[in-house]
């Protein structure tokens, strides 16, 4: 940051000015930050690929049927074969069922199984424009007309009983990781700091970030930008992880100054000046990466990157604006109780980081090859990822009622019943597709057509289980066969055609934002560290901890926690995370190399840079560690997966890659790593590991 932006910051009359913007703004923006629950689209169509099959089937499919349709599919169960009475008892509640609310057609039913042992009854309920949340509500009236007799079982399964058990598990999700995350970040800014004080500055800052950032999304999303329950939770979670990160950076940093300087604003200056450059560049890394996300096929996927992007500009703004200014406003006594005296020795130059150093400057070649070798073990469990998608089943931590009806109602009726394939051609065709149809391989039955506006409309129940692999087959096999007819413009789509282009749409964006955030992340270190060896040995640093997080996570997925498989979106949204944000590390890292490695040559600056900033990066690794973590508060698989992979990828950089590996690069290196800027051609690449002091004041005389 230039001297002049840091003296308006923190200036004697000016810091005051910036609190008062920071608390109109967050009055502004804040009372809408509440308003964002209601404006998130949480229907199919915003979680799809935008130009899927499936995708324009159901746009198509608003003409024969509400598109905010969600069949709830009861199923009655006596294992030893339903009575008479049950039996009746089925027909009334039937009946009942019209009541429960809005409709979408007639109730259907009861359906006898052929075994006497089971019925199912079909609700065509109708929740309404974003009605997802209103599914546990109807569920709980339809439990309570069916429920209550002993021995005859009931579920409520099919789309209402899944976005039912959804809406459970994300019910509350805002609240729920707002808490978790402030108080992991809490914990460790009390253990990090040691006083009961200062810890309130960077929450209070992350706090008016986080609202800040909601009232801005809540006004895009009301403008057009795609909002649902995961970008909103990751956004709760990515602004306090990274704001906290960057405001452990920037006090560490202003701790150091206020040790040379007696004026606390003079000190802040400095630190804004001398950290900003890294924290920007650290912020743009994320936010960039975060943005690519926009190129994705997927609905959800790139709705997300915005978002995120927006939290992470806003927690960026807060902590080089307003955190600064509460700083400077408070003053020394705010470390209380161990205020930073000025003329105070630094703590760094003979801590635990400055002997960790030492010891890698022994042999920094075999450290940095034994531990390279060490992550690429670690990385072979990738062979146990299973990312194909998760089904029903395995969607959720638990027995969710949808999951058990699930599987009842395949044991008694055709597995792919509540869950129809939808087919829409052209009505001129309407016989010849329904023809095609019913003798298609996988179907069990097809329903008439229905024709309008020149369309027909058919279901088909099919003989596999929705959401397995034998279901995507039938739906490959009707799609070619009807997109083989002349004339009919049939599309196919329903649940399983939906699951299926998820699965490619993943695929695909795997492929392309993968190469696109690594070629902005190389851009950015580029052109901040004025090199092309750093970045290039940066990114395959952290491209390794990728691999090797993603590895460990693969073996104890399956076999300590016993999930099956992984969702198809895992690998790319953990890869995204964790270069984005292990890039953060590297940045803070590097650049204070850089700056020390300009008086005293790379190897000197590598083991300064390390004693100066290993402890902040550790305490900033361990929050962001922790909010992410709290993802697993979810009982989803998914996000189970997610928060624990990038805990643990966070960690990996920090206390390994970071520390050990990137330390140990830059000693073998050396000022090398610097190429093709001046700062390669120095005289100080040939300086011995052991004549390099360790104090970080000045450069060791060699003898």
């Amino acid at each position: 940051m230039s001297n002049a932006a840091t003296r308006i910051i923190v200036g004697r009359r000016s810091k005051w000015a910036v609190l008062v913007f920071w608390l109109l703004l967050v009055v502004a923006l804040g009372s809408l930050a509440g308003k964002l629950t209601g404006a998130e689209q949480n229907d199919a169509k915003s979680w799809l690929p935008g130009n899927a099959e499936s995708t324009k089937v159901i746009d198509e499919q608003k003409a024969f049927q509400s598109p905010n349709r969600f069949p709830a599919v009861i199923v009655y169960e006596r294992p030893t074969g339903l009575t008479a009475d049950d039996k009746a008892k089925i027909s009334t509640d039937t009946e009942k069922y019209a009541g429960v609310g809005s409709l979408d057609g007639h109730v259907v039913g009861p359906v006898f199984s052929a075994d006497g042992a089971s019925a199912q009854v079909m609700v065509p309920l109708d929740l309404g424009h974003n009605g997802w949340n209103k599914a546990p509500t109807l569920t709980k009236k339809i439990r309570a007309i069916g429920g209550g007799d002993p021995g005859l079982a009931l579920h409520v399964t099919g789309p209402a009983g899944l976005a039912s058990d959804s809406a459970d598990a994300f019910k509350g999700i805002d609240g729920t990781l707002l808490f978790a995350a402030l108080g992991v970040v809490i914990l460790t800014l009390l253990v990090t700091y040691r006083s009961p004080i200062l810890w309130l500055l960077p929450v209070f800052s992350a706090a008016v970030a986080l609202l800040a950032a909601q009232g801005f999304v809540y006004l895009l999303a009301k403008n057009g930008l795609t909002v649902n329950a995961q970008s909103a939770g990751i956004l709760t979670v990515l602004v306090f992880g990274a704001g906290t990160d960057y405001a452990l950076l920037l006090v560490a940093r202003y701790r150091e100054e206020l040790r040379r300087h007696e004026d606390r604003h003079e000190a802040m200056a400095l630190a804004l000046h001398r950290s900003g450059p890294a924290i920007v560049a650290s912020a743009s890394t994320v936010a960039l990466g975060m943005l690519c996300l926009y190129f994705a096929e997927m609905n959800s996927t790139k709705g997300l990157g915005p978002v995120l992007a927006i939290g992470v500009g806003f927690a960026l703004a807060a902590m080089l604006s307003l955190l600064p200014a509460l700083l400077v406003i408070c003053g020394r006594w705010v470390f209380w109780p161990k205020r930073p005296s000025y003329g105070s020795a630094e703590p760094t130059a003979t801590g635990m980081w400055a002997r960790t150093g030492g010891r890698i400057a022994k042999r920094p070649r075999i450290v940095w090859v034994g531990t390279a070798a060490a992550l690429v073990v670690m990385a072979i469990g990738t062979v146990d990822l299973d990312a194909s998608g998760l089904t029903n089943e395995a969607s959720f931590r638990g027995h969710p009622d949808s999951v058990i009806g699930e599987t009842v109602l395949a044991k008694h009726f055709p597995a792919g019943s509540g869950s129809p394939v939808v087919v829409i051609a052209n009505a001129s065709q309407a016989s010849q597709v329904r023809h095609v149809f019913e003798t298609a391989a996988g179907i069990a039955s097809v329903s008439d057509p229905v024709q309008r506006n020149g369309k027909a409309f058919l279901e088909g129940t099919m003989t596999a289980a929705p959401d397995s692999d034998a279901a995507y087959k039938t739906v490959d096999r009707l799609r070619a066969t009807f997109h083989a007819l002349q004339g009919a413009d049939a599309k196919v789509g329903g649940f399983s055609a939906t699951n299926l282009d998820v699965i490619r749409a993943t695929k695909h964006d795997r492929k392309l934002i993968i190469p696109v955030v690594l070629i902005v992340v190389f851009v950015v270190l580029a052109l901040l560290l004025r090199s092309l060896v750093a970045p290039v040995v940066l990114i395959a640093t952290v491209v390794l901890s990728f691999a090797a997080a993603l590895g460990i996570s693969a073996v104890l997925f399956t076999h300590v926690f016993g999930f099956h498989g992984a969702d198809t979106a895992f690998p790319l949204f953990v890869f995204v995370f964790l270069v984005a944000l292990g890039i953060d590390y590297n940045i803070f890292l590097m650049t204070r190399v850089r700056e020390e490695a300009l008086k005293a040559g790379t190897r000197q600056g590598a083991l300064t840079g390390l004693a100066a900033t290993g402890g902040v990066i550790t305490s900033a690794g361990v929050v962001l560690a922790g909010t992410f973590a709290v993802l697993a508060t979810l009982p989803l698989t998914a996000f189970t997966e997610m928060g624990f992979t990038i805990a643990l990828g966070v960690l990996l950089d920090t206390l390994v890659v970071r520390s050990v590996l990137v330390t140990a690069l830059n000693l073998d290196i050396g000022d090398r790593m610097w190429w093709p800027s001046p700062l390669a051609r120095r005289s100080g690449a040939g300086v011995p590991p052991q004549s390099i002091d360790l104090t970080g004041d000045e450069p060791a005389h060699v003898t």
